[in-house]
């Protein structure tokens, strides 16, 4: 992953760990349907792009056997030493700036480190062009512009705290370039490289316990920057994040758009 001068969920800091842990309870179980869908069997060749844990790694591992193949890159890769053995092999790459491996891959599956690459087109390419004849390719990313409350249900003083900090966070994020729509290009940006075959779907979490897990760690992750920029108060982020450790509020998270398609 390339990360963006002055991106605001900085994955260098302590709770990012908690947020793809959390972000794994929440969308692993979609991901998983549409790779069963894609139809990953023993022998293929899969390049896994921009991978933060073992989840979707280890579930590739077993589909393609000993015969098969799961290369996993990323730019920081210290979390995958558990699952870097066959038929896994863990590389240090940068989708953003770095030509693609070679050898041809059957299928190719992102989730999620597109949000941090300055030239997506570009790095999107480079995937479909690594995949072999009518190899698959599988993306995923969120769309916080499609839903942008972190509470649907807004009916009291707690939901309207968490949702103006949410509205906060969308500010902050907007201002330092992050493409808040950028889960619903995937469909038209597939199509554009050629693929055939593209449908993509949404899958939007509410009232999940990951959901509360997700928010905790994010708003303690941007804590100061909503405090440096006056969107809140620490008051008002102490009473926030007791209000989610109650469990009475039913948050919800962006859209998950996953696109798929398939070379020609």
């Amino acid at each position: 992953m390339m990360r963006t001068d002055g991106y605001p969920l900085d994955h260098r800091e302590a709770e990012a760990a908690e947020r793809l842990d959390a972000f794994a309870d929440l969308f692993d179980p979609t991901t998983f349907r549409y790779l069963e869908a894609v139809g990953v069997r023993p022998g293929w060749r899969c390049w896994e792009v921009g991978a933060d844990g073992a989840s979707v790694v280890s579930w590739l591992a077993k589909k393609v056997g000993p015969t098969g193949r799961v290369l996993v890159t990323g730019t920081d890769v210290a979390r995958l030493a558990p699952v870097a053995r066959p038929p896994v092999e863990v590389r240090t790459h940068d989708i953003g700036t770095e030509e693609p491996p070679a050898g041809g891959f059957d299928l190719v599956h992102v989730r999620l480190p597109l949000i941090d690459v300055a030239h997506r087109e570009r790095a999107v390419r480079s995937m479909v062009g690594a995949l072999r004849p009518r190899g698959r390719f599988l993306v995923e990313d969120t769309d916080p512009a499609l839903q942008p409350l972190v509470c649907p249900d807004e009916y009291g003083p707690e939901q309207r705290l968490a949702n103006r900090l949410r509205q906060g966070l969308r500010k902050l994020l907007s201002d330092r370039g992050t493409d808040l729509a950028r889960g619903r290009r995937l469909p038209r940006l597939l199509r554009e490289t050629g693929l055939t075959e593209v449908r993509a779907d949404a899958y939007f979490p509410v009232a999940a316990p990951a959901c509360e897990a997700l928010e905790s760690a994010t708003i303690r992750l941007v804590r100061d920057q909503l405090v440096t920029a006056g969107i809140a108060t620490d008051q008002d982020i102490d009473r926030h994040l007791a209000n989610v450790a109650s469990g009475t509020l039913d948050l919800a998270t962006a859209p998950m758009i996953s696109a798929w398609g398939r070379k020609a």
